[in-house]
């Protein structure tokens, strides 16, 4: 499996944790209807899911997270 490919499957899935989890916590503990949970679910996951690449170095192709929670730029390995 390529690092592209990593890198997409590994924002997918924290994106989608963070979502769901999201749709949950703003469904039960606001008053907010219809459009506008996953809405808000959608903002909430964007903002605080972790961002991943790949990026091609002089050592191969290296995978990078970079995260609001987290100080600097972290290479996965």
């Amino acid at each position: 499996m390529s690092k592209k490919t990593k890198a997409f499957i590994f924002q997918l899935l924290s994106f989608a944790v963070l979502f769901f989890t999201a749709r949950y916590l703003v469904a039960t503990f606001t008053t907010l209807t219809g459009f506008w949970i996953p809405f808000a679910a959608f903002i909430v996951g964007t903002i605080l899911a972790p961002k991943f690449q790949a990026v091609k170095t002089k050592d191969g192709e290296k995978l990078f997270m970079k995260w609001i929670f987290l100080k600097g730029i972290r290479e996965i390995k």
